[in-house]
């Protein structure tokens, strides 16, 4: 059952991101109103949840004054935010804010300069409020780090949010703000989307921009929007998709939006689901039980429901493989004074990848292509493929990551995280939506997987899920336990 919650923060923080923008537009709401709504609620649960880390509540008040020049340009664009406060993960940079990368070589470190996604998102009418905590580099499902500390779990604060994107899942669960940056790479926004009972959209590449800024053709490590329902993700992902030259991999933006596509799915969606991916990696009995039960409740309301998962070949080597790229060609370029601070998390990521042989990489893209042909295949006559998102609850906010689930021992985090394995190395997108919650009121997730550059298709897909299940998605305050 749902813990029994009061929200105490600004009312205007409860409400839906797309009913405050409506608002915006038509001009009934003040944006300096919704700053100040943000930036009350920051600091009624900060010290409980640390999940805003860097504020900047002036600057936020000061981009007011550039709305006009903006809605002049965008305002007629579906993904117009006209206004609404957002935050952004500090793994992207924004002018003139202290953007540390959670490393303790870049602590000080305020960029000239916004990364391209954040001025995309002003330019649409987006309101930075601050920017949301991670672990270093984004390394780890623990949202803790050497800066900042630990992002605690607003649902029970005695335990991790998830990571990495756990500041952006926690600021969105209190009500800091109506919509949250992530991006993902190993389950880094689908986690804590799970931890904290809110949605998590890893897109296809292009669809949210690309790659991060040194690796801009990167299609593993991505931008994606997080929120409290699907209507208000898919109001995100419409800001943030569109071309622009400086991120390769952009896509213009589709002909329908996906605000519009939620809400014109042409039939009830045809959902394959497995408990545990063929036995991928062990799923606490809690987990299984909400699946099964969001099955049966989808199926009732008029889905098209089967259990079944195609075989996936050597998908665990290609992940690690890509991943270990990924971070060989990143972090461990950094300069030395900023690389000599690492944790052991990090460098742990990073030997592993400059370890690799040659055949591990050169194994890796023929791996790949057939996994995607697999689910190319299997998603012709499956709209998505449901899985969990995380195979266990939440863990104590000082454990890097749970060592048992199930009763089965985990050797290394990567198993903890395996779920999160088959969007990334087949490129097709991914969302964690909440499902209810366990006997002691923590939340239960559901991962879907839709078919190349489906979007929309997930999007609907997850919506239907959604409207069956008919969950709560307000704000909560933090619940502390003892």
């Amino acid at each position: 059952m749902r813990p029994e919650t009061s929200f105490t923060g600004p009312e205007l923080c409860a409400r839906p991101a797309r009913d405050i923008v409506a608002e915006l537009r038509k001009g009934h709401l003040d944006p300096a109103d919704l700053v100040t709504a943000s930036a009350t609620r920051i600091e009624q649960v900060e010290l409980t949840v640390n999940a805003t880390v860097t504020t900047c509540f002036t600057r936020a008040r000061d981009s007011l004054a550039d709305l006009p020049d903006h809605a002049g340009r965008n305002a007629r664009l579906a993904g117009w935010l006209a206004g609404l406060p957002i935050g952004i993960k500090d793994l992207s940079n924004v002018s003139g804010v202290r953007s540390t990368f959670a490393t303790l070589g870049l602590k000080d470190h305020v960029p000239a300069a916004s990364d391209p996604m954040v001025e995309r998102l002003e330019s649409r009418g987006g309101i930075v409020m601050g920017k949301t905590n991670t672990p270093e580099f984004g390394a780890g499902g623990n949202s803790t780090n050497l800066v900042f500390g630990s992002t605690r779990n607003p649902w029970d604060t005695r335990l991790n949010a998830g990571g990495s994107s756990g500041g952006a899942a926690v600021s969105l669960a209190t009500g800091e703000v109506w919509l949250s940056q992530g991006s993902d790479l190993m389950g880094s926004l689908r986690t804590p989307a799970a931890h904290c009972g809110i949605v998590g959209l890893r897109p296809s590449p292009g669809s949210a921009g690309g790659g991060p800024s040194n690796t801009i053709y990167n299609g593993e490590a991505l931008s994606g929007p997080m929120a409290r329902d699907i209507r208000d993700t898919a109001l995100f992902l419409d800001a943030m998709t569109g071309w622009d030259p400086r991120m390769p991999l952009s896509r213009r933006q589709p002909e329908t939006s996906y605000q519009s596509a939620v809400e014109q799915a042409p039939r009830p969606p045809r959902i394959a689901f497995s408990e545990d991916q063929n036995g991928f990696s062990p799923v606490d009995q809690d987990i299984r039980a909400a699946i099964r039960i969001t099955m049966e409740t989808a199926a009732r309301a008029g889905a098209e429901v089967t259990e079944t998962c195609p075989d996936l070949p050597y998908l665990n080597e290609t992940f690690l493989t890509l991943r270990g790229m990924h971070y060989a060609s990143t972090t461990a370029r950094q300069p030395e004074n900023i690389r000599k601070h690492y944790d052991k998390t990090l460098s742990a990521n990073i030997a592993y990848g400059l370890a690799m042989t040659t055949e591990d990489i050169f194994a890796a893209p023929s791996r790949r292509s057939q996994l995607y042909e697999i689910m190319r295949l299997f998603l012709q006559d499956h709209d998505v493929l449901a899985l969990p998102t995380v195979g266990t609850s939440p863990g104590p906010v000082e454990e890097m990551y749970p060592t048992v689930v199930d009763g089965q021992e985990l050797p290394t985090y990567e198993h903890w995280l395996r779920f999160s394995f088959l969007s990334v190395v087949t490129l097709l997108p991914a969302l964690a939506m909440p499902i209810g919650f366990t006997e002691t009121g923590l939340p239960l997730s559901l991962q879907l997987i839709g078919p190349p550059r489906g979007e929309a298709t997930l999007l609907q897909a997850a919506f239907f899920i959604e409207q069956a299940l008919n969950l709560p998605a307000t704000p909560i305050d933090p619940i502390r336990r003892h």
